[in-house]
């Protein structure tokens, strides 16, 4: 799954056009790394300018291939306010440089120049004065942590936080996840008593963005009025001066999955949904229990059980189960309770990813990968592999680091950010599919209800295995396999098996984990193992540190293998019988010995 810019307000197309035939190419790749929707016009001609005029009103963006002077006096008839205007992204032919030229916080224009760059190894030309000294851009951040924007004078906020003559701007923190505070590019913001700006899930003064901590739980008759449950949602909302921009969901007895009110509210106020089984809301302990309900429903209760269970881990009751009845031409009757989720939680809004960073060389990371790490809100690894990417970070990015042997407590937590509603790349080095994190991280989200699940997705990286053969030369250009010498989480036993088996059917084989300070005996017997399978001469390749500074590679035989060059941060190539060594290159020719080739 191609990342998106999910950050950018999400309503319209963004259109890609150029000027003239030499941009169609690089309108072509932005279409396939799903950076514009649609283009205007024919790839190969400029764009007449009615097609512009008439997309501007529901546009949520341009990317144009064009000079800014040009784009410029073509978009001045068209604005009409900051609040209701499409960002405008301008780039150079060669992709070199991504500015935004119009909409550059409210409209997502700075976000989507930031994965333009990324995707074609360009730069991002921010020009505004918070992004020009690596600060939060106040008006917009919160998109990228799974908030909405509600009311406050925005513009004075902005005119504020961009003057560095004065004293730091007040905020506060007081629902949702509170990271963010930590961010490099909010250094300059402190707590106060008078805050310009809060994260809250109340209404209020001031500027606020409001995180997705409320879940509904909802019962009713059957075949209730919309207007009904509206008026309960609504009424209790505004009486407890909860927002509804804080609201994650819904949820309710798998028994009214198909009530039309229910349906109905859930899409006009654009709400997911999650439905309980009556054994799942009975396990739930709740103030107010009831026998009507358990002899109709097989649970003692729906609102106060469902609204706790949608709002995850830790949740509580913020308010207790209300009753509304029909009023004049209504029919039916419903019941309303309200969960606050311990930070945020808002697993449908959230972003899994796995991202391959490579072997360290950033000239090694894939496009996509790029573009991902570009999206995400949080890193999420260990250190050392993050510390290799630390150039591509943003002060607006969180980094989370990790211990190199705790990697279920690793991604536990990347899922649980994830579930709160956030952009999450959890970042392994090599390919994450390969003896790395995707297996593990995808095995915690195949466990969580298929309803309450973050998109996942697995972006691959080039392996080990890969660099190696490329600096060695040509050595898996027949059958292959890896192999990882480590006794941590397979048997040693096991590991033996699969080493006769590679010898017995005369594969390349990459080792993996071949020799540690604690594990320095078991290359030497992999190598006893192997040989009984190909003769002594056999080439090997040592490859150590790829991708880094100090990268080594060397041949050797595999009767003279040199052990102790070999550790933790090194892969061994064997080659199999037909490999030869010629010049410095190993090579595996494609046809086995006695095999045509056509």
């Amino acid at each position: 799954m191609t990342p998106t810019p999910a950050s950018l307000p999400a309503h319209g197309l963004i259109w890609g056009l150029g000027f003239s035939g030499g941009s169609a190419p690089m309108l072509e790749r932005l279409s396939q790394a799903g950076l514009i929707d649609a283009r205007l016009g024919p790839a190969d001609q400029p764009l007449p300018r009615e097609g512009l005029v008439a997309e501007w009103p529901s546009a949520r963006a341009f990317v144009i291939v064009g000079a800014c002077g040009l784009v410029t006096r073509l978009i001045a008839p068209l604005l009409t306010g900051k609040d209701r205007d499409p960002a405008v992204v301008v780039i150079d032919p060669q992709g070199r440089f991504a500015i935004p030229l119009l909409g550059g916080h409210t409209a997502g224009a700075d976000q989507l120049c930031q994965l333009i760059a990324a995707s074609l190894g360009g730069q991002a030309v921010l020009t505004g004065a918070g992004a020009a000294a690596g600060r939060l851009s106040l008006d917009s951040f919160g998109r990228s942590w799974g908030w909405q924007r509600g009311a406050g004078d925005w513009q004075k906020l902005m005119l504020a936080a961009g003057r560095t003559d004065g004293p730091s701007l007040e905020v506060e923190a007081r629902h949702g996840c509170p990271r963010w505070l930590e961010l490099d590019a909010a250094a300059h913001l402190q707590s106060g008593a008078d805050p310009a700006m809060v994260v809250d899930i109340h209404t209020g003064s001031g500027c606020r963005w409001h995180p997705p901590s409320l879940w509904l739980g909802l019962g009713c008759e059957r075949n209730t009025s919309l207007s009904l449950l509206e008026r309960l949602v609504d009424q209790t909302l505004a009486a407890r001066q909860l927002a509804p921009q804080a609201v994650a969901g819904m949820a309710s007895i798998d028994r009214k999955a198909q009530e039309p009110a229910m349906l109905a509210l859930a899409a006009r106020r654009k709400w997911p949904v999650r439905w309980f089984d009556a054994a799942s809301l009975t396990a739930v302990a709740v103030p107010n229990p009831s026998a009507a309900v358990a002899k109709e429903m097989g649970t003692a209760s729906v609102a106060e059980a469902a609204a706790q269970l949608a709002a995850g881990p830790g949740a509580s009751l913020l308010q207790t189960k209300l009753i509304a009845h029909a009023q004049a031409t209504e029919q039916g009757a419903a019941t309303l309770a309200v969960a606050v989720a311990e930070g945020q939680w808002a697993p449908q809004r959230g972003q899994l990813h796995l991202v391959g960073s490579g072997p360290g060389s950033l000239d090694l990371l894939t496009g996509d990968a790029r573009r991902t790490l570009a999206e995400a809100t949080v890193w999420v690894g260990y250190g050392l592999y993050l510390d290799l990417l630390e150039p591509l970070r943003r002060p607006d990015q969180l980094r989370w680091d990790g211990r190199l042997t705790e990697e279920r407590a690793r991604c536990a937590l990347a899922l649980e950010l994830a579930c709160q509603g956030l952009k999450v790349a959890l970042v392994s080095s090599g390919d994450s599919g390969i003896y790395a994190m995707a297996g593990l991280a995808l095995e915690l989200w195949l466990a969580q209800p298929a309803d309450g699940r973050p998109d996942f997705a697995v972006h691959p990286g080039i392996s080990a295995l890969q660099l190696a053969a490329a600096r060695a030369g040509a050595p898996l250009m027949h059958d292959f396999c890896t192999i990882s010498l480590s006794d941590r989480l397979t048997p040693w036993a096991v590991i033996e098996r699969r080493l006769r088996a590679a010898a017995q059917g005369d594969f390349v084989v990459a080792l993996y984990n071949p020799r540690s300070l604690g594990r320095d005996w078991q290359l030497a017997r992999a190598r006893e193992l192997l040989l009984s399978g190909r003769p002594a001469s056999t080439p090997v390749v040592i490859a150590r540190q790829l991708g880094r500074s100090a990268e080594a590679v060397s041949l050797h035989t595999l009767g003279e293998l040199p052990a102790e060059q070999v550790d933790m941060l090194t892969l061994v190539l064997v080659g199999n019988s037909s490999s030869y060594a010629r010049d410095g290159r190993l090579v595996t020719p494609r046809g086995y010995p006695g095999a045509e080739l056509s």
